[in-house]
């Protein structure tokens, strides 16, 4: 009896042409975190299950892995990342004495978390992370440094693929601790996990959850909707009248951060005073990244600072990363179609077969193409030459060749032929590899509406 298949909600999986853009959209990541310096690193996909639990409100999202009959509970319960950071830190500790400080690093892979799939919120995604790490201190540069890095590479996105344009919203979680504490409020980590949802659930919502007076909760209330493009927000918090010594270095901190990164990408940072993160490990400025003009999307790139989540007891590794959600980004709109690549295969060139006998030719002439970096595949079989060319055009492969190695190609869009020499012949830049297509200059936008 045949056995229908049912897809499993919230773990994306593409067609071939699907994976192309994908691929791009990884490759410009990869290139430009290598352009400032980072290296590559992939780390396992498991971490003991009690350090998964302890680092904030991911805990009740974790897949847990064991044996089939293991008991349930057991020490060596297993659980699958939910993040990049969680395993860079335990990575770091684990290899310091062989990495160099302050050690920079991009990390491309999956993680795991078990929530109610929507749009830009899966079981299994794809993340892109970068960090820097030092050993007992870290420069406070690096924390405009890896957020502008980011930006960069999504304005390399926006103007090979058209993805909007990011707008990083940032805050400091000193900055908010210390003004809770001023304010003499018991549990300031209390508030700023509630303060974390203002843009969920709304103020009102925020206020019922909150163990203060009104005072202090119109006061925390009047914090959060302080937003500025530049560092006029110092001004706007002092005048809340509070005061404290943690305050004025997050003040600071946020402040240096807003003027560096504005002076590289004008109008595209906002310090907003409501940005906290979920994840307890941060400890001074923090990142929030969304896409101009798409805001049922949400957040598609995040970090901060964390000076202790990886610690050996002796030494401190404190750092500041970055992550960038591929699968959130692009999962929304490659299951509608938006963007295409051109063809759903490498291959360049069909090399059509004469006959089963002479397979040996056709062979011949994919590996002269291949050892000059062309891809190609041979006809799977040797009917007509009709055939083979329908093969191709299904396919989208754009030549067809015939003969030896020196024979001819053919490009089936226009029904041209050339006599070519396949160690000399080399198709034109825009066939050599897929290209990205979308029906429009707001594609993105297009189909998110």
């Amino acid at each position: 009896m045949a056995t229908k298949v049912k897809p499993l909600s919230g773990f994306p999986e593409y067609l071939p042409a699907g994976r192309v853009v994908e691929q791009r959209v990884l490759d410009i990541l990869r290139e430009t975190f290598e352009l400032h310096g980072f290296a590559g690193i992939q780390t396992r996909c498991v971490e003991p299950l009690e350090e998964l639990a302890r680092k904030g409100e991911i805990t009740k999202e974790v897949y847990v892995v064991q044996r089939l009959h293991a008991e349930p509970g057991g020490k060596d319960d297993l659980g699958l990342h939910f993040d990049l950071t969680v395993p860079f830190a335990r990575y770091v500790l684990e290899n310091a004495a062989a990495l160099q400080f302050p050690f920079r690093r991009y990390q491309i892979q999956p993680a795991w978390r078990g929530e109610r799939p929507q749009q830009g919120r899966y079981r299994e995604f794809w993340q892109a992370d970068i960090d820097i790490v030092g050993q007992g201190s870290l420069a406070s540069h690096h924390d405009a440094e890896v957020l502008l890095v980011m930006l960069e590479a999504a304005e390399r996105l926006s103007a090979e693929i058209g993805l909007p344009r990011v707008i990083a919203r940032v805050n400091n979680r000193k900055l908010m601790q210390g003004f809770y504490t001023g304010l003499g409020i018991a549990d300031p980590s209390a508030v700023i996990a509630a303060v974390d949802k203002l843009d969920k659930i709304g103020e009102e919502a925020v206020r019922s959850m909150l163990s203060a007076d009104p005072a202090q909760i119109d006061s925390i209330m009047a914090l959060g909707r302080i937003k500025s493009m530049d560092d006029g927000f110092v001004g706007q918090v002092r005048a809340l009248g509070v005061s404290n010594e943690l305050l004025d270095q997050g003040l600071e901190e946020l402040a240096d951060l807003v003027k560096a990164v504005s002076a590289r990408f004008p109008g595209q940072v906002l310090a907003d005073l409501s940005v906290a993160r979920g994840l307890d490990y941060y400890t001074g400025n923090v990142f929030e990244l969304a896409l101009e003009g798409v805001p049922g999307l949400g957040t598609v790139s995040a970090g901060g600072r964390y000076d202790s989540l990886a610690s050996d007891g002796r030494n401190t590794y404190p750092g500041v990363g970055i992550s960038f959600g591929v699968t959130r980004v692009l999962a929304p709109v490659l299951s509608k179609g938006a963007l295409q690549a051109s063809r759903p295969v490498p291959s360049a060139i069909l090399v059509a077969v004469d006959d089963e006998a002479t397979r040996e030719v056709a062979d011949r002439v994919a590996t002269a193409l291949r050892a000059r970096g062309i891809s190609c595949e041979v006809s799977p079989n040797a009917p007509a030459y009709g055939k083979q060319i329908k093969f191709a055009e299904r396919r989208g492969i754009p030549y067809v060749w015939f003969g030896g190695v020196r024979g001819q190609v053919k490009d089936i869009r226009s029904g041209q032929q050339l006599d070519a020499d396949a160690t000399a012949w080399t198709p034109p830049a825009e066939d050599a590899k897929p290209s990205l297509v979308s029906g429009s200059a707001n594609w993105y936008r297009d189909a998110l509406m």
